[in-house]
Order: C-alpha cells, then structure tokens, then sequence
C-alpha cells in the first residue's frame, strides 16, 4: 500500500476546489491504509498453512506406512506447525496473502464503520447547509466509502453514490489511489451538477463560504 505523496495529495485537493466551486457543496477525502486491525486473518492463515502442511504428511503416511515411528510422528507435528506458522508470519507482512482471507462483509462493515466515525470524529455535520460530503478511500480491503449529510442525502440516492464509487474501485485495487479519487471527483461533479447543485445558486450564496479544509485527510489505521 503506497502512501500518498505530497504532490499527489496536493493534486488530490485541487480537485476537491474545482468540484467545490461548480456544485457548491463541501467535499472531503479522505485516505487510510486500513479500516480495521482484522487480529483473526494470521490465524486463518495459521489454520490453512496447518492443514495444508496435515495434508501433506498424511499423503506421506498412505504412501509410506514403514516410515511411521514415534520420531516420525513427532517430526509431522513440528512440520505442521512450522507450515501454520510460516503463513501466519506471510500474512502478517503481505497485505495481499492476509487480504485473501477477509470476508467481503465484514471488509464492507468495517470501511462503512470507519468513514461514519470519521465523519463524527471530524465535525463534518458542522457546515451551515449541512452538505459536506465525505470519500473515504481504504488501501488494504480496497473499498470506497461515500458518506453524505442530510442536505445532499435527499436529493442524491444509494445507487447513484455507488455509481461514483464504482469508477474508483477498479482503480484502486490496481494501486492507484491518486487516479481513483480524480475519477470519483469527475464522476461527483458530473452527477451533482446534473442534479442541479451549482455554487451560483441563490441559497449557496446566502450560505457561507467553505468551513471545512481540502487538504487531504489521512488517517493512521487501527
């Protein structure tokens, strides 16, 4: 998982300024490495790393049963644990293998958990029009997460968010964090202006000037 650079975040944030001065709403991205700890994945990989090592000294013990004795059964055990133990340790450093044995549910609960308390912890809901609009980008389980307040909520619907997260995920499972929120910012605007929002309208400008800052929002992980 790449963090992102300082250029990059910058590039990110210009975005963010354009899109902010064509719908008139309040945009914040947001980027962590992941939503959650997820402590069980090295033990599922323990587990599998085991049983596939049980396996293996099983089809030696079929295809040799000479070769059983007290040292041999003590050796297949050590094996065995040395095979779990290796793959707990892999799924510990290679995002990718640990990745293998997360569930797409409890990925999705948790980057949705994630970006709800971001939204909280940061005051997002604290804009005069209440239209702040929050992506959060989550590197390890390679999701997107867009939360609206009440002002955009009702004129947006579920699926026409998922629209927009849909033109950055294939992108961010390719690594590229930077070239998916540019897409998520192009395919935001064109849907907000389609809706009709527009900076020059009568109520934004009654409404204040922007209250929450662009600069990218970067979040440690669990």
């Amino acid at each position: 998982m790449d963090p992102v650079t300082k250029e990059e975040a910058a590039s990110i944030e210009r975005r963010i300024v354009e899109v902010e001065s064509r719908t008139g709403v309040q945009v914040v991205a947001a980027v962590v490495p992941r939503a959650d700890s997820y402590p069980e994945l090295p033990w599922r990989a323990f587990a599998l790393g085991a049983s596939l090592s049980g396996l293996v000294a099983l089809a030696i013990d079929i295809g040799r049963p000479d070769w059983l004795s007290a040292q041999a059964l003590l050796m297949q055990t050590l094996a065995i644990l040395s095979g779990g133990t290796v793959a707990g340790l892999v799924a510990t450093q290679l995002p990718a293998f640990a990745k293998l044995f997360l569930g797409a549910q409890r990925a999705k609960a948790e980057v949705r958990q994630c970006a709800e308390s971001l939204f909280l912890s940061r005051e997002l809901f604290a804009t005069p029009r209440r239209d702040a609009v929050l992506v959060l980008v989550s590197q390890f389980e390679h999701r997107v997460v867009i939360v609206p307040d009440v002002y955009c909520r009702g004129r947006v619907t579920a699926s026409e968010w998922e629209s927009v997260v849909a033109t950055m995920t294939p992108k961010l499972r390719d690594g590229r964090t930077v070239d998916a929120f540019a897409a998520g910012l192009g395919a935001m605007e064109a849907l907000l202006t389609g809706k009709g929002f527009a900076a020059e309208s009568a109520e934004a400008k009654r409404a204040p000037g922007n209250v929450l800052p662009d600069s990218l929002v970067r979040g440690e992980g669990p």
